[in-house]
């Protein structure tokens, strides 16, 4: 199997919606109220993007619909881990920030996910952690082709 295909294997893996519901459900497992497996992604887009941002345009960097993402910004509203807020360009649009309890949950779980990818690669040498921490952050680092349609409904990484 040449490298493209092996990234490609090892992609689908970590891709896979149950890999996903496992890696999310123990670090967000008792973190706080409301902050489940399914809605991680978007806390974890919300905290990355550092600044408010729409459904619609949380939904393409998720691979979600935007409904699907309002209905689980919503559980996250309801648990006071993000706010809403309309938009200063256009009031009929609604942004989504963290809260300070939000902001708290996302840093313990990504504490938890670190941890548990600390704890995952604690057999490999520190140059071989390195040197993944380096090939993921260039491999992400330019956008692949956006190949999905505005409907699509598969569940986004976060």
């Amino acid at each position: 199997m040449d490298a493209a295909a092996t990234i490609a294997n090892a992609l689908g893996v970590v891709l896979a919606r149950g890999f996903r519901s496992g890696l999310y459900g123990s670090v967000t497992l008792g973190v706080a109220p409301g902050l489940t497996e399914a809605n991680y992604p978007i806390l974890s887009s919300l905290a990355r993007s550092g600044e408010p941002l729409s459904a619609a345009s949380l939904a393409p960097d998720l691979g979600l619909d935007r409904s699907v993402v309002s209905r689980r910004a919503s559980e996250l509203i309801q648990a006071g881990l993000v706010a809403q807020q309309p938009s200063p360009r256009d009031r009929r649009q609604a942004l989504l920030t963290l809260t300070p309890r939000g902001r708290t949950a996302i840093d313990e779980a990504r504490r938890r996910l670190e941890t548990v990818i600390a704890e995952h690669t604690s057999t490999w040498s520190e140059a071989d952690r390195a040197a993944l921490a380096t090939l993921l952050s260039r491999f992400t680092a330019t956008p692949l082709a956006a190949t999905e349609t505005e409907d699509s409904t598969h569940e986004g990484v976060g």
